[in-house]
């Protein structure tokens, strides 16, 4: 057990907790949410040990071993592949290397000789001796092909990377598991292995993430950090999200008998948990939620963003005609021969294993890349508006975000200020923030501005590459909800599985040999084993 302890921590005048006391228990999956700014990544560092809190304290069962997946992504740069998955257990890893400093002695002793024969036993109790396999294979789940594992780990690109250090925070069955946002740059059939991973370990996992899915798959329990307390709720991030959204609800229905709302949460909870129990998730973890009690399920505090896109017009039939579109750059093949047409209302994945030929698909369609050969052409009805994975230069200026939204509006009264600081105010930039400059904005801010200007716009096309990118699960959330509600058409592209799960109706998957073009849910598409094949072949 992991025990906290009359944990507080201040910035200056900031404080961030104060005197929290929780603990994380044997056999659970707690995920960590709050609002940005709210401490999540503070907190997992000094669970880790990694900053000191003001007062309080953290406590691990002794002889129990805590693992933490490493963000620097330089860190083990001068390592070869394998080395780096093997010290994610030092324990392990440094008594292999006294053995191997002992064993290369030119002059070995009796006293040597007992030191290595102790180090022999300890190794063995720690299965040392399949250290070596268990880390290859962990790698090779990853998508670590063997001929990589002697590598150094400056030879890896950003997402190799990545999975070894994930390999390396699995490694050895750590009692404790740490992971902040574990599935930022992996792809959807590594997410899927993680999830499993995590869902049948049996020790302590405590994550931070912003992928809904990947959260509903793996938790036990939400921990939400809110007003400097962290409170744990059984169940995974939908049934916090609902549950709280309910109780907000009944909050406000002050004429509704006190016997009416507990029978209300009462049916959520039994309809929650029959669909939990098709889930994957283990027994004792479904039976959590049939043994919840009703008192344990409150409101919210947490603010969502109101994104609401409403064109100004219908499109016509013809939305968006593509004719052996190609792209690529110094002889390297992002696209090639893409065709197809959009019809009102289609609701796009736009996928690709290699996501610069999404990112240039759209700068194509946006006329800021140039194709190298075919053509589109947009239907004379639409309107578009887009929001890209690099915004940056939309921000180089000091304009007040007021002035700043104030360029996109079409009339007068959306020009007055009383209209756009509602419009902010909506968009959580009430107040003082309403005032601050465009060139000190974070990258959460960014993309809520990004999204307020294609409101003001008023189009009947939408396109998005990696929305979630910076938005805290409240703003995702809120944009999950607006795209599913929007009438018009989208074309969007994402690594939150949840997001592109329930949004989509239709995925078109760009490669370096043709397109595939499927009417169907975007979970569908990637569980199809027909499919599998084809994508490999026009991938290679």
């Amino acid at each position: 057990m992991l025990n906290v302890s009359n944990l507080s921590v201040q910035f200056g005048k900031r404080v961030l907790f104060d005197n929290v006391n929780v603990s994380f228990t044997k056999g659970n999956c707690y995920g960590i949410i709050g609002a940005n700014g709210a401490g999540k990544s503070t907190f997992l560092k000094i669970l880790s040990k990694a900053i000191e809190p003001n007062s309080g304290s953290v406590n691990l069962e002794s002889e129990k071993r805590m693992s933490v997946l490493e963000q620097n992504h330089f860190a083990f740069d001068n390592k070869q592949v394998l080395e780096t998955v093997l010290i994610g257990n030092k324990l392990l890893f440094d008594v292999k290397k006294e053995m191997d400093e002992i064993y290369s002695k030119s002059d070995f002793s009796d006293k040597d000789s007992d030191r290595v024969g102790a180090l022999q036993i300890k190794y063995e109790e720690m299965d040392g001796w399949n250290a070596e396999s268990d880390a290859a294979s962990l790698l090779s789940n990853l998508g670590i092909k063997e001929d990589l594992h002697y590598y150094k780990m400056c030879d890896l690109d950003g997402v190799q990377k990545v999975k070894v250090l994930l390999a390396q925070a699995l490694f050895g069955n750590p009692d404790v598991l740490i992971m902040d946002e574990p599935t930022n740059d992996l792809d959807f059939d590594t997410i899927k292995w993680l999830e499993n991973f995590i869902i049948s370990y049996e020790n302590t996992v405590i994550v931070v993430s912003h992928d809904r899915y990947f959260l509903d798959s793996v938790c036990t329990h939400i921990s939400d950090i809110d007003f400097g307390k962290i409170n744990h709720f059984t169940g995974n991030y939908t049934f916090w999200y609902e549950s709280s959204q309910l109780a907000l609800r009944q909050k406000s229905q002050q004429n509704k008998k006190a016997e009416e709302k507990k029978k209300e949460l009462e049916d959520f909870i039994a309809r929650f948990s029959a669909n939990a129990s098709k889930s994957k998730q283990a027994t004792s973890r479904k039976k959590m939620l049939e043994n919840l009690k009703i008192e344990d399920i409150k409101p919210s505090s947490r603010r969502y963003p109101a994104i609401i896109f409403a064109p100004e017009r219908d499109a016509g039939d013809q939305i968006l005609n593509v004719e052996n579109l190609s792209y690529s750059i110094n002889n390297e093949k992002f696209f090639e021969n893409i065709s197809f047409n959009l019809k009102k209302g289609d609701k796009v994945i736009l996928y690709s294993k290699d996501t610069r030929a999404t990112t240039a698909f759209y700068e194509i369609i946006n006329n800021k890349f140039k194709q190298d050969n075919g053509k589109f052409s947009w239907g004379i009805t639409t309107s578009q508006s887009y929001l890209p994975l690099d915004n940056s230069s939309f921000f180089k200026n000091k304009l007040n975000l007021i002035d700043w939204l104030r360029q996109w509006a079409k009339t007068d009264e959306e020009r007055e200020e009383v209209f756009i600081r509602g419009f902010l105010g909506k968009m959580i930039f009430s107040g003082e923030e309403a005032l601050k400059t465009a060139d000190v904005l974070s990258g959460g801010e960014k993309v809520r501005c990004m999204l307020s200007r294609m409101m003001m716009l008023k189009t009947n096309v939408l396109m998005f590459d990696e929305p979630t990118s910076h938005l805290d699960l409240e703003s995702i959330t809120a944009l999950n909800n607006s795209i599913k509600n929007f009438k018009g058409t989208v074309i969007l592209t994402t690594h939150d599985f949840e997001f592109a799960k329930s949004v989509g109706t239709r995925v078109i998957e760009l490669t370096p040999n043709g397109v595939i073009d499927r009417l169907s849910t975007f979970d569908e598409y990637i569980a199809d084993k027909k499919l599998e094949e084809i994508r490999k072949k026009l991938n290679s």
